[in-house]
């Protein structure tokens, strides 16, 4: 190939600086920008066409390698109040991003620094310049391969030596990837959504109580939390229940994350099944939501492309309503397991997998997309309103007549 790139003013340079070589030998050759260096990982494509620092900061993509079928990332640049990781200390997170068009300069008010940059700030490999097509249809077709993605400004590659690292590579099914993303210490949260003309918030005056298990949890999250009138305290993913109900909360979160969930499920699913039977409201989202379907004795299974994008059609079983929801997971609750006391509450209507579930008798729920995004753009922040009615509802029926 003879892909050409210059990181700031547009791909120039015939030689190819960057390569994709995926565990099968398959190599795509482009142009790098961001981190030199090599990274490996699993990887995936995202639909999105807006949104692409959230995503390149969302923890739940860690061990993976963005490629983004937008032809045009990184023309509104980026900027520090758009990133979604909290635990800025992670050892790692995304391990590279793929892109088909040169990133321009940015044009946004917002923006405070070049994508190419701020991406080579973060350690973050980018590859450009490729038919980005044709790295879609092979994970759409094939699933989502392990690979390497590597940058030389020099271009000199041990190919062979990148295959077999590819080759080599555990991949991320049975691996949890919460330790890399996770705090590891408690603490707590009160900055509120943002609105035009005021930036970020402060939370005054909460009404509840609410711990969220960290498996990989990101801002707007906790934002979309405390504006809902909780005040949130964040611990770590191996914090015992009784560590938690002895907080006293009013209601317990449990966040997305990347990873296998049944690796992580290890110690995270005896918590959470000593959560369910005390009757706190329980909330949970993306890797929460699928190890709260762990804990009541369904299984999840690993999705061949996985659902990762901003424009994803969701059905609310119970009402018939569609909501465009934002995505990211590659693993997905097998709903034909869920037993008797678990019911399905929400459906993809792009394969028809799960989205949801709800326990019988029980304040607990979960989804698999991303209510706190906004694709809709509003159309899931109903379910923080539902959370908050499951607490008004337990502390009413607590209260002395």
């Amino acid at each position: 190939m003879t892909d050409q790139h210059d990181t700031t003013d547009g791909w120039t340079e015939p030689k190819a600086t960057a390569l994709l070589v995926l565990a099968d030998g398959t190599i795509f050759e482009g142009v790098g920008f961001g981190a030199t260096g090599t990274a490996v990982g699993e990887v995936c494509f995202n639909t999105a066409m807006t949104g692409y620092e959230e995503i390149l900061t969302d923890p739940s993509y860690s061990g993976q390698i963005i490629t983004f079928t937008f032809p045009h990332i990184g023309n509104v640049g980026a900027n520090e109040e758009d990133i979604e990781t909290v635990n800025m200390a992670a050892s790692t997170g995304i391990r590279g991003v793929i892109l088909h068009a040169p990133i321009t300069e940015p044009a946004n008010y917002r923006a405070t620094r070049h994508l190419g940059r701020w991406l080579e700030s973060r350690g973050i490999v980018g590859l450009g310049g490729i038919d980005t097509r044709a790295l879609t249809a092979l994970i759409r077709d094939g699933g989502m391969p392990n690979a390497v993605i590597a940058h030389d400004p020099e271009g000199r590659f041990d190919r062979e030596a990148l295959r077999a690292q590819a080759a080599g590579w555990h991949g991320i099914e049975g691996t949890d990837l919460v330790p890399d993303v996770g705090t590891t210490q408690r603490y707590d949260w009160t900055e509120t959504v943002w609105r035009l003309g005021e930036g970020y918030g402060q939370q005054a005056g909460p009404r509840h109580k609410v711990v969220a298990i960290d498996y990989g949890v990101k801002r707007n999250i906790l934002r979309l939390l405390a504006d809902a009138g909780c005040a949130v305290t964040v611990v770590p993913a191996t914090a015992s229940a009784e560590a938690i109900l002895a907080m006293e909360p009013d209601g317990v979160f449990l966040s997305n994350g990347p990873g296998d969930p049944e690796a992580t499920g290890h110690y995270a699913v005896p918590v959470i099944r000593d959560l369910i039977a005390s009757d706190v409201p329980t909330f949970g989202i993306c890797l929460g939501h699928q190890m709260l379907a762990l804990a009541v004795g369904a299984r999840t299974v690993k999705m061949r492309q996985g659902h990762h994008g901003a424009n994803h059609p969701v059905r609310d079983v119970g009402t018939g309503k569609v909501e465009i929801v934002s995505m990211n997971h590659g693993f997905a609750v097998d709903a034909s397991s869920l037993p008797a006391g678990a019911r399905e509450t929400h459906v993809s209507l792009f394969d028809g997998s799960n989205c949801g579930i709800a326990l019988t008798g029980k304040p607990v729920f979960s989804v698999q997309h991303h209510p706190e995004a906004s694709p809709g753009p509003r159309d899931s922040h109903y379910l923080f309103r539902q959370f908050v009615d499951m607490m008004d509802a337990r502390k009413a029926a607590r209260a002395p007549d």
